[in-house]
């Protein structure tokens, strides 16, 4: 499956999942999640929170790849103006109803072009969704949608080895999966209630390795792990700006 063919299938499965994607918790018993391991996936899900809240996105915040709003609600507590982008109209309906006042933008993330700087950016579990052949792009993206001095802020899935080894074991990289299983170095193949199968981008970071990569992109980011569940961290861009948006 090429780049293009890849994107187009992980839009699919999230425009076809929004229907049960808020409803993982009735599916846990079909998921095989220990009552352990969604106890410390919780406390990690308040952990990360904790951080983002302790020093938080401001002014008009650009959330990306927003799907049903599960962390809009903490950009709303300090964000003077939320806007949302998503590819998949279906979820920006889900978060249009539980939070009020946030613009919301139906866009291909890779095809689409800023109209405007936001103040700060965030993404929840959206980078290991991003394909190599594509990451570049996205960052110079960032980069041109970001004001000068902002800071993009992000929260993802952890690598599987580390949760594996800090967790208790068995990890799926997506809570509430019935089946998530690898298809190839960079993707995974799920499959929704209805049986449906879909492949997507899964590219898995270790905080070292993330850090670096942007540094070798133009910014300086800090990441770190919380207990075994979840990847998290901030970055600034320290390469010339390009030039403003017409």
């Amino acid at each position: 499956m090429d780049t293009d063919d890849l994107i187009a299938s992980q839009i699919a499965y999230y425009r076809a999942r929004a229907a049960e994607y808020d409803n993982w918790l009735e599916d846990r018993d079909e998921s095989d999640i220990s009552a352990e391991f969604l106890e410390r996936w919780e406390a990690d899900d308040v952990a990360a929170r904790a951080w983002l809240a302790a020093d938080p996105p401001r002014g008009h915040v650009l959330e990306i790849a927003a799907g049903s709003g599960s962390w809009t609600g903490e950009l709303l507590r300090t964000a003077d103006r939320v806007t949302a982008v998503d590819a998949a109209p279906e979820m920006l309906a889900l978060l249009s109803r539980k939070h009020d006042g946030v613009e919301t933008i139906t866009a291909d993330v890779f095809a689409w072009e800023p109209a405007q700087r936001y103040d700060d950016i965030f993404f929840g579990f959206w980078l290991t969704h991003v394909p190599a052949a594509r990451w570049e792009g996205f960052w110079d993206l960032v980069g041109r949608a970001l004001v000068p001095g902002g800071r993009v802020f992000f929260v993802d899935n952890a690598h599987p080895d580390f949760a594996n080894a800090s967790g208790p074991g068995d990890w799926p990289e997506a809570v509430g999966e019935r089946r998530s299983e690898t298809a190839g170095p960079e993707t995974r193949r799920r499959t929704l209630r209805d049986g449906s199968q879909w492949t997507m981008v899964k590219r898995f970071w270790r905080p070292g390795e993330l850090t670096a990569e942007l540094a070798r992109l133009g910014w300086l980011a800090s990441a770190a792990h919380t207990s075994f569940a979840f990847i998290y961290g901030t970055a600034r861009r320290l390469v010339a700006e390009p030039a403003e948006i017409p």
